[in-house]
């Protein structure tokens, strides 16, 4: 007689929770620093959040990735293009808070962008930038100009829809 094995079958898909409302458009850095900074004002923990773009910018979703301690939390780029996949995104921006008060990367966090941006030139899903909230202040790696070359958008939406401009920053609160 033939032994037979069993193999699970699973289905994967996203599941929606209560929407976060915004008064504003994100057409820049400067209005996803206020985004964020009002989702994540509260917190006492590093928090790595992603935002989903369709194509020409428009956002599909936002997904907390991770939350860590004070000062780190740990991700890995399976965790967080899983949801932008699953939500058919063309394109992503990394958010992130740092409850130190200051919104400078670290080491770390350079090269973590890095990586991430490596892995969705792999995957096809551009990040268009990485922002780290802070109080009242902010970073973004596309305004400093630290994202690789090949992500520095050739006409297509980043420009037209974050016209990332480097006055704005000082604007946020």
């Amino acid at each position: 007689m033939e032994k037979t094995h069993k193999i699970d079958v699973v289905s994967i898909r996203l599941v929606e929770e209560p929407p976060l409302y915004s008064s504003k458009e994100l057409k820049n850095p400067c209005d996803v620093a206020e985004l964020f900074q009002d989702f994540l004002k509260d917190c006492d923990r590093e928090m790595f959040c992603i935002l989903n773009l369709r194509t020409k910018g428009q956002v599909i979703n936002l997904n907390v990735v991770g939350v860590g301690t004070l000062n780190s939390v740990l991700i890995h780029p399976r965790e967080v293009f899983k949801s932008a996949i699953l939500s058919n995104a063309s394109n992503i921006i990394l958010a992130r808070n740092h409850p130190s008060g200051n919104p400078e990367p670290s080491r770390q966090d350079m090269d973590m962008t890095k990586r991430l941006a490596e892995a969705g030139r792999l995957l096809g899903i551009e990040v268009l930038d990485h922002v780290i909230v802070s109080d009242d202040r902010y970073f973004s790696f596309r305004e400093e100009k630290l994202l690789p070359e090949y992500f520095q958008m050739d006409g297509i939406a980043a420009e037209q829809s974050f016209p990332y401009a480097k006055s704005e920053r000082e604007k946020v609160r």
